[in-house]
């Protein structure tokens, strides 16, 4: 080898180890931003699928009411339907009660409500309030 040639080498073997530094800042600062940026599509995307599970689990409701099924029954269609989101009765609001005597024009409304909460915390410490509803005209 001659001379020329092992001193560009040398020169180059220099200027490589000198960017392992630079690399390392980089990654230091872009990894952060990174990882808010697949949480926060994690906790956005969990967020809205709640948000679809609550309105099926609303139309559910309205569907069982709007067949002439007794106000429990609507209930209990609305917490099968929710499955993993495991609602109380008391965040269930159906109005009217029945549609037993009632004329075809009437609506049943179904609205669900939920409290997401967020594991990473990024979108908010607490969490946010999601609501589901649905409207079924009373069948004959």
């Amino acid at each position: 080898m001659s001379r020329t040639h092992q001193w560009r080498r040398r020169r180059t073997a220099q200027h490589l180890l000198g960017e392992r530094g630079a690399a390392a800042v980089e990654f230091a600062l872009v990894v952060p931003m990174l990882l808010i940026l697949v949480f926060g599509i994690i906790e956005t995307s969990k967020a809205f699928n709640a948000q679809a599970t609550l309105s099926a689990a609303a139309r559910e409701g309205a569907r069982a009411l709007s067949q002439g099924d007794t106000l429990a029954s609507a209930v209990s269609a609305v917490q099968t339907a929710a499955g993993s989101l495991a609602l109380s009765s008391s965040t269930i609001t159906i109005t009217p009660t029945t549609c037993v005597g009632i004329t075809t024009t009437t609506t049943v409304t179904v609205t669900v409500k939920y409290h997401q909460t967020f594991a990473s915390g990024l979108l908010g410490s607490t969490g946010i309030d999601i609501t589901g509803k649905a409207a079924m005209r009373c069948a004959a």
